[in-house]
Protein backbone atom coordinates (compact mmCIF):
# COMPACT_ATOMS: atom_id res chain seq x y z
CA UNK A 1 0.00 0.00 0.00
CA UNK A 2 2.87 2.46 0.39
CA UNK A 3 3.79 1.67 -3.17
CA UNK A 4 0.25 2.57 -4.20
CA UNK A 5 0.58 5.71 -2.24
CA UNK A 6 4.17 6.64 -3.86
CA UNK A 7 3.16 5.95 -7.10
CA UNK A 8 0.33 8.60 -6.37
CA UNK A 9 2.76 10.94 -5.44
CA UNK A 10 4.71 10.09 -8.68
CA UNK A 11 1.40 10.33 -11.06
CA UNK A 12 1.40 13.98 -9.33
CA UNK A 13 5.00 15.14 -10.48
CA UNK A 14 4.30 13.96 -13.71
CA UNK A 15 1.17 15.41 -14.05
CA UNK A 16 2.75 19.03 -14.62
CA UNK A 17 2.60 20.84 -18.10
CA UNK A 18 6.14 20.73 -18.78
CA UNK A 19 6.63 17.22 -17.96
CA UNK A 20 3.70 16.24 -20.07
CA UNK A 21 5.54 18.41 -22.70
CA UNK A 22 8.64 16.68 -22.08
CA UNK A 23 7.13 13.47 -22.87
CA UNK A 24 5.34 14.13 -26.14
CA UNK A 25 8.19 15.49 -27.09
CA UNK A 26 10.52 12.38 -25.78
CA UNK A 27 8.26 9.94 -27.46
CA UNK A 28 7.90 11.90 -30.83
CA UNK A 29 12.14 11.44 -30.79
CA UNK A 30 12.33 8.46 -29.85
CA UNK A 31 9.92 7.04 -32.62
CA UNK A 32 12.55 9.26 -35.14
CA UNK A 33 15.32 7.73 -33.80
CA UNK A 34 13.56 4.03 -33.91
CA UNK A 35 12.73 4.56 -37.81
CA UNK A 36 16.23 5.57 -38.55
CA UNK A 37 18.37 2.48 -38.82
CA UNK A 38 21.98 3.28 -37.10
CA UNK A 39 20.42 4.60 -34.42
CA UNK A 40 18.63 3.00 -31.69
CA UNK A 41 17.32 4.15 -27.84
CA UNK A 42 21.02 4.05 -26.46
CA UNK A 43 22.83 6.32 -29.32
CA UNK A 44 19.53 8.41 -29.07
CA UNK A 45 20.03 9.00 -25.20
CA UNK A 46 23.33 9.33 -25.44
CA UNK A 47 23.30 12.13 -28.15
CA UNK A 48 20.42 13.87 -26.84
CA UNK A 49 21.38 13.68 -22.81
CA UNK A 50 24.05 16.82 -22.88
CA UNK A 51 20.77 18.98 -23.91
CA UNK A 52 18.74 18.12 -20.65
CA UNK A 53 21.68 19.20 -18.01
CA UNK A 54 19.80 22.44 -17.49
CA UNK A 55 16.88 20.78 -16.57
CA UNK A 56 15.60 19.39 -13.01
CA UNK A 57 16.53 15.58 -12.98
CA UNK A 58 12.79 14.60 -13.16
CA UNK A 59 12.19 16.49 -16.12
CA UNK A 60 15.33 15.18 -17.84
CA UNK A 61 15.05 11.40 -16.74
CA UNK A 62 11.16 11.60 -18.47
CA UNK A 63 12.51 13.26 -21.73
CA UNK A 64 14.88 10.57 -21.96
CA UNK A 65 13.12 7.60 -20.91
CA UNK A 66 10.36 8.13 -23.20
CA UNK A 67 12.97 8.86 -26.08
CA UNK A 68 13.45 5.12 -25.29
CA UNK A 69 10.39 4.08 -25.40
CA UNK A 70 9.51 5.63 -28.73
CA UNK A 71 12.63 4.41 -30.00
CA UNK A 72 10.84 0.63 -28.85
CA UNK A 73 7.75 1.93 -30.78
CA UNK A 74 9.50 3.07 -33.59
CA UNK A 75 11.66 -0.13 -34.75
CA UNK A 76 8.88 -1.87 -36.02
CA UNK A 77 7.59 0.45 -37.60
CA UNK A 78 10.72 0.24 -40.70
CA UNK A 79 10.80 -3.54 -39.81
CA UNK A 80 7.56 -4.36 -41.14
CA UNK A 81 6.99 -1.59 -44.19
CA UNK A 82 10.61 -1.51 -45.35
CA UNK A 83 11.67 -5.37 -44.03
CA UNK A 84 14.61 -2.63 -42.51
CA UNK A 85 15.21 -3.00 -38.72
CA UNK A 86 15.19 0.13 -36.94
CA UNK A 87 16.41 -1.69 -33.82
CA UNK A 88 18.28 -4.91 -33.41
CA UNK A 89 15.43 -6.03 -31.36
CA UNK A 90 13.35 -5.61 -34.43
CA UNK A 91 15.10 -8.13 -36.40
CA UNK A 92 12.86 -10.88 -35.01
CA UNK A 93 9.52 -8.64 -36.42
CA UNK A 94 10.55 -8.38 -39.97
CA UNK A 95 9.62 -12.75 -39.97
CA UNK A 96 6.18 -12.28 -39.90
CA UNK A 97 5.78 -8.40 -40.31
CA UNK A 98 6.75 -7.55 -43.42
CA UNK A 99 5.14 -10.31 -45.30
CA UNK A 100 1.87 -9.41 -43.56
CA UNK A 101 2.93 -5.78 -44.80
CA UNK A 102 3.24 -7.57 -48.46
CA UNK A 103 -0.10 -9.19 -48.51
CA UNK A 104 -1.75 -6.25 -47.69
CA UNK A 105 -2.11 -6.24 -44.03
CA UNK A 106 0.36 -3.77 -43.05
CA UNK A 107 -2.50 -1.92 -40.79
CA UNK A 108 -2.66 -5.35 -38.84
CA UNK A 109 0.94 -5.71 -38.45
CA UNK A 110 1.42 -2.63 -36.69
CA UNK A 111 -1.31 -2.60 -34.64
CA UNK A 112 -0.40 -5.81 -33.35
CA UNK A 113 3.13 -4.46 -32.90
CA UNK A 114 2.38 -1.42 -31.58
CA UNK A 115 -0.60 -3.57 -29.19
CA UNK A 116 1.96 -6.34 -28.25
CA UNK A 117 4.80 -3.73 -27.12
CA UNK A 118 2.15 -1.63 -24.78
CA UNK A 119 1.08 -4.69 -23.24
CA UNK A 120 4.84 -5.52 -22.63
CA UNK A 121 5.65 -2.53 -21.16
CA UNK A 122 2.70 -2.12 -19.08
CA UNK A 123 3.32 -5.38 -17.49
CA UNK A 124 6.91 -4.76 -17.08
CA UNK A 125 6.67 -1.20 -15.57
CA UNK A 126 4.33 -3.05 -12.93
CA UNK A 127 6.64 -5.67 -12.22
CA UNK A 128 9.32 -2.14 -11.34
CA UNK A 129 6.34 -0.91 -9.23
CA UNK A 130 6.04 -4.00 -6.98
CA UNK A 131 9.81 -5.14 -6.78
CA UNK A 132 11.60 -2.00 -7.01
CA UNK A 133 11.38 -1.22 -3.16
CA UNK A 134 11.62 -4.74 -2.19
CA UNK A 135 15.07 -4.76 -3.62
CA UNK A 136 16.11 -1.67 -3.00
CA UNK A 137 15.51 -2.16 0.76
CA UNK A 138 16.98 -5.46 0.61
CA UNK A 139 20.21 -3.92 -0.89
CA UNK A 140 20.49 -1.65 2.39
CA UNK A 141 22.46 -4.48 3.86
CA UNK A 142 24.99 -3.98 1.21
CA UNK A 143 28.34 -3.52 2.39
CA UNK A 144 31.39 -2.81 -0.14
CA UNK A 145 31.81 -6.72 -0.69
CA UNK A 146 28.11 -6.90 -1.08
CA UNK A 147 28.14 -3.99 -3.57
CA UNK A 148 31.03 -5.70 -5.69
CA UNK A 149 29.25 -8.64 -5.52
CA UNK A 150 26.52 -6.90 -7.61
CA UNK A 151 28.86 -5.63 -10.11
CA UNK A 152 30.66 -9.00 -9.83
CA UNK A 153 27.17 -10.55 -11.31
CA UNK A 154 26.41 -8.47 -13.58
CA UNK A 155 30.20 -8.42 -15.33
CA UNK A 156 29.53 -12.53 -15.64
CA UNK A 157 26.21 -12.40 -17.06
CA UNK A 158 27.42 -10.49 -19.93
CA UNK A 159 29.85 -12.70 -20.36
CA UNK A 160 28.26 -16.30 -19.52
CA UNK A 161 24.52 -15.21 -20.57
CA UNK A 162 25.25 -12.89 -23.38
CA UNK A 163 24.73 -13.94 -26.95
CA UNK A 164 28.11 -12.96 -27.99
CA UNK A 165 31.22 -15.33 -27.81
CA UNK A 166 32.56 -14.92 -24.34
CA UNK A 167 36.01 -14.09 -25.38
CA UNK A 168 34.86 -10.84 -27.68
CA UNK A 169 32.52 -9.82 -24.60
CA UNK A 170 35.78 -9.88 -22.26
CA UNK A 171 37.55 -8.21 -24.27
CA UNK A 172 35.28 -5.24 -25.08
CA UNK A 173 35.03 -5.34 -20.76
CA UNK A 174 38.80 -4.88 -20.41
CA UNK A 175 38.40 -2.22 -22.75
CA UNK A 176 36.16 -0.58 -21.05
CA UNK A 177 38.15 -1.43 -17.90
CA UNK A 178 41.17 0.58 -19.06
CA UNK A 179 39.22 3.59 -20.14
CA UNK A 180 37.82 3.98 -16.42
CA UNK A 181 41.08 3.58 -15.00
CA UNK A 182 42.05 6.53 -16.98
CA UNK A 183 42.64 10.02 -14.61
CA UNK A 184 42.62 10.29 -10.43
CA UNK A 185 43.12 7.31 -8.67
CA UNK A 186 39.87 7.61 -6.11
CA UNK A 187 41.57 5.79 -3.37
CA UNK A 188 45.16 6.71 -3.30
CA UNK A 189 44.42 9.96 -5.02
CA UNK A 190 47.57 8.92 -7.95
CA UNK A 191 47.46 9.88 -11.83
CA UNK A 192 47.20 6.81 -13.88
CA UNK A 193 47.49 6.56 -17.51
CA UNK A 194 47.35 10.22 -17.96
CA UNK A 195 50.61 9.93 -20.59
CA UNK A 196 51.50 13.84 -19.32
CA UNK A 197 48.16 14.98 -20.96
CA UNK A 198 46.22 17.79 -18.84
CA UNK A 199 42.75 16.82 -20.27
CA UNK A 200 42.96 13.29 -19.39
CA UNK A 201 43.65 14.30 -15.93
CA UNK A 202 39.99 13.63 -14.91
CA UNK A 203 39.56 10.61 -17.27
CA UNK A 204 37.93 9.95 -20.64
CA UNK A 205 34.04 11.31 -19.91
CA UNK A 206 31.69 8.67 -20.21
CA UNK A 207 29.55 11.28 -21.97
CA UNK A 208 31.38 11.61 -24.83
CA UNK A 209 32.44 8.01 -24.92
CA UNK A 210 29.18 6.73 -25.34
CA UNK A 211 28.52 9.35 -28.35
CA UNK A 212 31.30 8.41 -29.90
CA UNK A 213 30.97 4.50 -29.85
CA UNK A 214 27.14 4.46 -30.64
CA UNK A 215 25.95 7.55 -32.40
CA UNK A 216 29.83 8.34 -34.30
CA UNK A 217 29.96 4.46 -34.99
CA UNK A 218 26.72 3.69 -36.11
CA UNK A 219 26.69 6.00 -38.52
CA UNK A 220 30.18 5.10 -40.04
CA UNK A 221 29.09 1.88 -40.62
CA UNK A 222 25.26 2.64 -42.27
CA UNK A 223 27.14 4.76 -44.74
CA UNK A 224 29.26 1.93 -45.55
CA UNK A 225 26.31 0.10 -46.55
CA UNK A 226 24.55 2.51 -48.04
CA UNK A 227 21.30 2.00 -46.96
CA UNK A 228 18.62 2.30 -49.63
CA UNK A 229 15.14 3.02 -48.51
CA UNK A 230 12.25 1.24 -50.05
CA UNK A 231 8.65 -0.38 -48.75
CA UNK A 232 5.64 -0.62 -48.82
CA UNK A 233 3.40 2.56 -47.53
CA UNK A 234 0.46 1.83 -44.93
CA UNK A 235 -1.97 3.40 -42.61
CA UNK A 236 -4.19 2.73 -39.56
CA UNK A 237 -7.66 3.66 -39.53
CA UNK A 238 -10.25 2.98 -36.50
CA UNK A 239 -11.56 -0.11 -38.37
CA UNK A 240 -8.28 -1.92 -38.73
CA UNK A 241 -7.40 -1.17 -34.97
CA UNK A 242 -10.60 -2.34 -33.68
CA UNK A 243 -10.82 -5.56 -36.03
CA UNK A 244 -6.99 -6.09 -34.57
CA UNK A 245 -7.76 -5.92 -31.27
CA UNK A 246 -10.70 -8.06 -31.32
CA UNK A 247 -8.01 -10.77 -32.85
CA UNK A 248 -5.30 -10.13 -30.11
CA UNK A 249 -7.01 -11.57 -27.08
CA UNK A 250 -6.44 -15.18 -28.74
CA UNK A 251 -3.30 -15.28 -28.44
CA UNK A 252 -2.81 -13.95 -24.10
CA UNK A 253 -0.76 -17.02 -23.54
CA UNK A 254 1.77 -15.75 -26.41
CA UNK A 255 1.60 -12.46 -24.42
CA UNK A 256 1.73 -13.42 -21.01
CA UNK A 257 5.02 -16.00 -22.11
CA UNK A 258 6.60 -13.03 -24.03
CA UNK A 259 6.16 -11.12 -20.52
CA UNK A 260 7.77 -13.59 -18.81
CA UNK A 261 10.80 -14.08 -21.17
CA UNK A 262 11.08 -10.28 -21.85
CA UNK A 263 10.98 -9.37 -17.96
CA UNK A 264 13.51 -11.89 -17.38
CA UNK A 265 16.08 -10.90 -19.95
CA UNK A 266 15.73 -7.59 -18.75
CA UNK A 267 16.37 -7.59 -15.23
CA UNK A 268 19.39 -9.90 -16.10
CA UNK A 269 21.92 -7.93 -18.69
CA UNK A 270 20.78 -10.39 -21.80
CA UNK A 271 18.73 -7.43 -23.25
CA UNK A 272 15.63 -6.78 -25.72
CA UNK A 273 17.65 -8.67 -28.61
CA UNK A 274 17.90 -12.18 -26.93
CA UNK A 275 14.27 -12.02 -25.95
CA UNK A 276 12.39 -11.00 -28.93
CA UNK A 277 14.50 -14.28 -30.57
CA UNK A 278 14.12 -16.49 -28.27
CA UNK A 279 10.05 -15.53 -27.29
CA UNK A 280 9.42 -15.62 -31.14
CA UNK A 281 11.12 -19.36 -31.64
CA UNK A 282 9.19 -20.87 -28.23
CA UNK A 283 6.17 -18.93 -29.91
CA UNK A 284 7.03 -21.05 -33.24
CA UNK A 285 7.66 -24.41 -31.14
CA UNK A 286 4.14 -23.49 -29.17
CA UNK A 287 1.78 -22.43 -32.05
CA UNK A 288 -0.78 -24.54 -33.43
CA UNK A 289 0.46 -23.01 -36.51
CA UNK A 290 4.01 -22.55 -36.02
CA UNK A 291 4.40 -24.20 -39.75
CA UNK A 292 3.45 -20.71 -40.78
CA UNK A 293 5.22 -18.65 -39.11
CA UNK A 294 7.60 -16.60 -41.73
CA UNK A 295 4.51 -16.52 -44.03
CA UNK A 296 2.69 -13.56 -42.41
CA UNK A 297 1.33 -15.45 -39.20
CA UNK A 298 0.31 -12.01 -36.77
CA UNK A 299 1.64 -14.44 -33.51
CA UNK A 300 4.95 -14.19 -35.02
CA UNK A 301 4.53 -10.32 -34.49
CA UNK A 302 2.60 -10.46 -31.23
CA UNK A 303 5.86 -12.71 -29.58
CA UNK A 304 8.98 -10.66 -30.36
CA UNK A 305 7.33 -7.50 -30.09
CA UNK A 306 6.24 -7.86 -26.61
CA UNK A 307 9.26 -9.39 -25.33
CA UNK A 308 11.63 -6.91 -26.58
CA UNK A 309 9.11 -4.07 -24.48
CA UNK A 310 8.98 -6.02 -21.45
CA UNK A 311 12.84 -6.63 -21.70
CA UNK A 312 13.81 -2.76 -22.90
CA UNK A 313 10.97 -1.31 -19.82
CA UNK A 314 12.04 -3.93 -16.88
CA UNK A 315 16.16 -3.07 -17.49
CA UNK A 316 15.72 0.01 -15.20
CA UNK A 317 14.38 -2.49 -12.49
CA UNK A 318 18.02 -2.95 -11.82
CA UNK A 319 19.61 0.33 -12.46
CA UNK A 320 17.20 2.46 -10.09
CA UNK A 321 17.18 -0.38 -7.31
CA UNK A 322 21.04 -1.60 -7.42
CA UNK A 323 22.22 0.95 -9.40
CA UNK A 324 23.33 -2.12 -12.32
CA UNK A 325 22.16 -1.30 -15.92
CA UNK A 326 20.48 -3.81 -17.76
CA UNK A 327 20.66 -3.00 -20.96
CA UNK A 328 22.78 -0.36 -23.35
CA UNK A 329 20.21 2.47 -23.11
CA UNK A 330 20.07 1.62 -18.89
CA UNK A 331 23.54 2.19 -18.75
CA UNK A 332 23.75 5.74 -20.24
CA UNK A 333 20.67 6.86 -18.50
CA UNK A 334 22.62 5.53 -15.08
CA UNK A 335 26.02 7.97 -16.25
CA UNK A 336 23.00 10.92 -16.59
CA UNK A 337 21.61 10.22 -13.33
CA UNK A 338 25.71 10.05 -12.24
CA UNK A 339 26.17 13.43 -13.74
CA UNK A 340 23.01 14.92 -12.17
CA UNK A 341 24.35 14.13 -8.45
CA UNK A 342 21.82 11.49 -8.03
CA UNK A 343 23.29 8.02 -6.71
CA UNK A 344 21.55 5.26 -8.13
CA UNK A 345 20.81 2.43 -5.62
CA UNK A 346 18.55 1.58 -2.79
CA UNK A 347 19.11 5.05 -0.86
CA UNK A 348 18.20 6.95 -4.26
CA UNK A 349 14.27 5.18 -2.82
CA UNK A 350 14.74 7.17 0.83
CA UNK A 351 16.69 10.34 -0.53
CA UNK A 352 14.98 10.69 -3.40
CA UNK A 353 11.05 9.48 -3.31
CA UNK A 354 9.79 12.50 -5.82
CA UNK A 355 12.34 11.88 -8.72
CA UNK A 356 12.18 7.33 -8.45
CA UNK A 357 8.76 7.51 -8.48
CA UNK A 358 8.16 10.08 -10.62
CA UNK A 359 9.74 8.23 -13.47
CA UNK A 360 7.86 4.88 -12.26
CA UNK A 361 4.58 7.26 -12.99
CA UNK A 362 6.21 8.25 -16.52
CA UNK A 363 6.58 4.90 -17.53
CA UNK A 364 2.82 4.26 -17.21
CA UNK A 365 1.66 7.15 -19.19
CA UNK A 366 4.58 7.35 -21.32
CA UNK A 367 3.53 4.09 -22.79
CA UNK A 368 0.22 4.91 -22.92
CA UNK A 369 0.87 8.38 -24.89
CA UNK A 370 3.46 6.36 -27.27
CA UNK A 371 0.74 3.92 -28.08
CA UNK A 372 -1.71 6.67 -29.58
CA UNK A 373 0.98 8.60 -31.06
CA UNK A 374 2.54 5.83 -33.31
CA UNK A 375 -1.14 4.45 -34.04
CA UNK A 376 -1.72 7.93 -35.10
CA UNK A 377 1.07 8.90 -36.96
CA UNK A 378 2.82 5.76 -38.82
CA UNK A 379 2.46 7.38 -42.14
CA UNK A 380 4.62 10.72 -41.27
CA UNK A 381 7.40 8.54 -39.20
CA UNK A 382 7.50 6.26 -42.20
CA UNK A 383 7.99 9.10 -44.59
CA UNK A 384 11.18 9.90 -42.88
CA UNK A 385 12.97 7.80 -44.57
CA UNK A 386 12.18 9.08 -48.27
CA UNK A 387 14.27 11.77 -47.18
CA UNK A 388 18.09 10.51 -48.64
CA UNK A 389 20.21 9.12 -46.06
CA UNK A 390 22.97 11.54 -47.17
CA UNK A 391 21.20 14.33 -45.92
CA UNK A 392 20.58 12.45 -42.42
CA UNK A 393 23.62 11.25 -41.62
CA UNK A 394 25.41 15.06 -41.52
CA UNK A 395 23.13 16.70 -39.26
CA UNK A 396 23.47 13.48 -36.65
CA UNK A 397 27.17 14.19 -37.03
CA UNK A 398 26.90 17.42 -36.05
CA UNK A 399 23.90 16.77 -33.43
CA UNK A 400 26.50 14.29 -31.77
CA UNK A 401 29.14 17.16 -32.24
CA UNK A 402 27.22 19.66 -30.39
CA UNK A 403 26.39 17.20 -27.64
CA UNK A 404 30.14 15.80 -27.19
CA UNK A 405 31.06 19.76 -27.22
CA UNK A 406 28.44 20.93 -24.32
CA UNK A 407 30.04 18.28 -22.01
CA UNK A 408 32.73 20.54 -20.47
CA UNK A 409 32.58 23.72 -23.65
CA UNK A 410 36.14 22.15 -24.69
CA UNK A 411 36.80 21.37 -28.20
CA UNK A 412 39.05 18.03 -26.85
CA UNK A 413 36.32 15.76 -26.47
CA UNK A 414 34.81 16.05 -29.77
CA UNK A 415 38.16 15.04 -31.11
CA UNK A 416 38.08 12.07 -28.44
CA UNK A 417 34.11 11.69 -30.09
CA UNK A 418 35.70 10.55 -33.09
CA UNK A 419 38.16 8.47 -32.21
CA UNK A 420 35.67 6.39 -29.83
CA UNK A 421 33.61 6.80 -33.27
CA UNK A 422 36.19 5.13 -35.28
CA UNK A 423 36.83 2.91 -32.78
CA UNK A 424 32.97 1.60 -31.96
CA UNK A 425 33.27 1.09 -35.96
CA UNK A 426 35.49 -1.04 -35.96
CA UNK A 427 34.38 -3.00 -33.06
CA UNK A 428 30.89 -3.48 -34.75
CA UNK A 429 33.21 -4.55 -38.30
CA UNK A 430 34.76 -6.93 -35.94
CA UNK A 431 31.33 -8.28 -34.16
CA UNK A 432 32.87 -7.10 -30.58
CA UNK A 433 29.80 -5.99 -28.46
CA UNK A 434 29.75 -2.44 -27.05
CA UNK A 435 27.20 -2.86 -24.17
CA UNK A 436 30.16 -5.05 -22.16
CA UNK A 437 32.08 -2.47 -22.98
CA UNK A 438 29.80 0.62 -21.86
CA UNK A 439 29.46 -1.09 -18.95
CA UNK A 440 32.69 -0.95 -17.89
CA UNK A 441 33.30 2.35 -18.08
CA UNK A 442 29.91 3.45 -16.27
CA UNK A 443 30.75 0.85 -13.51
CA UNK A 444 34.41 -0.34 -13.72
CA UNK A 445 35.44 2.67 -11.17
CA UNK A 446 32.46 1.97 -8.89
CA UNK A 447 33.63 -1.81 -9.14
CA UNK A 448 37.37 -0.89 -8.63
CA UNK A 449 36.50 1.21 -5.57
CA UNK A 450 34.35 -1.66 -3.97
CA UNK A 451 36.79 -4.16 -4.65
CA UNK A 452 39.88 -2.52 -2.70
CA UNK A 453 37.75 -1.11 0.12
CA UNK A 454 36.59 -4.89 0.29
CA UNK A 455 40.47 -6.08 0.83
CA UNK A 456 41.38 -2.53 3.27
CA UNK A 457 38.59 -4.23 5.25
CA UNK A 458 39.99 -7.93 5.18
CA UNK A 459 43.36 -6.74 5.41
CA UNK A 460 44.10 -8.37 1.95
CA UNK A 461 42.05 -12.01 2.25
CA UNK A 462 39.63 -12.58 -0.29
CA UNK A 463 37.46 -14.48 2.10
CA UNK A 464 35.63 -11.17 2.28
CA UNK A 465 33.87 -12.04 -0.52
CA UNK A 466 32.20 -15.30 0.79
CA UNK A 467 31.84 -14.07 4.30
CA UNK A 468 28.46 -13.97 5.29
CA UNK A 469 25.42 -15.49 2.98
CA UNK A 470 24.27 -12.58 1.30
CA UNK A 471 27.47 -11.92 -0.68
CA UNK A 472 28.69 -15.61 -1.07
CA UNK A 473 25.25 -16.33 -2.70
CA UNK A 474 25.51 -13.39 -5.24
CA UNK A 475 29.31 -14.45 -5.63
CA UNK A 476 28.24 -18.06 -6.62
CA UNK A 477 24.99 -16.79 -9.00
CA UNK A 478 28.26 -15.17 -10.71
CA UNK A 479 30.41 -17.80 -11.14
CA UNK A 480 26.91 -19.67 -12.42
CA UNK A 481 26.30 -17.05 -14.81
CA UNK A 482 29.89 -17.06 -15.63
CA UNK A 483 29.99 -21.01 -16.58
CA UNK A 484 26.53 -20.91 -17.67
CA UNK A 485 27.44 -22.06 -21.23
CA UNK A 486 30.31 -25.00 -20.12
CA UNK A 487 27.56 -26.12 -17.40
CA UNK A 488 24.70 -26.22 -20.29
CA UNK A 489 27.01 -27.91 -21.75
CA UNK A 490 27.89 -30.43 -19.81
CA UNK A 491 24.17 -30.76 -18.60
CA UNK A 492 23.13 -31.89 -21.78
CA UNK A 493 25.80 -34.41 -22.84
CA UNK A 494 25.16 -36.44 -19.40
CA UNK A 495 21.53 -35.71 -19.21
CA UNK A 496 19.55 -38.72 -20.58
CA UNK A 497 17.95 -38.55 -23.85
CA UNK A 498 14.40 -38.12 -24.45
CA UNK A 499 12.25 -40.97 -25.47
CA UNK A 500 10.74 -40.97 -29.11
CA UNK A 501 7.10 -39.93 -29.42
Amino acid sequence: MESVGDLMAGFAVVLSWDNLLYMVIGIVLGVIIGVLPGLGGANGVAILLPLTFSMSPTSAIILLSCIYWGALFGGAITSILFNIPGEPWSVATTFDGHPMAQKGQGGEALTAAFTSSFVGALFAVIVITLAAPLVASFALQFGPAEKFSVFFLAFCSFVGMGKEPPTKTIAAMMIGFALAAVGTDTVTGQLRLTFGSTELLSGFDFLVAVIGLFGIGEILLTMEEGLSFKGKASGINPAVVWQTWKKLPRYWMTSLRSCLIGCWMGITPAGATPASFMSYGIAKRASRNGAKFGTGEIEGVVAPETAAHAAGTSALLPMLSLGVPGSPTAAVLLGGLLIWGLQPGPLLFVEQKDFVWGLIASMYLGNVVGLIIVLTMVPVFAAILRVPFGIIAPIILVICAIGAYTVHNNTFDIVMMLVFGVAGYLLKKTNYPLAPLVLAIVLGDKAEESFRQSLLISQGSLGVFFSNGLVSTIMVLGLVALFWPAISSLYGRFSPPRPAS
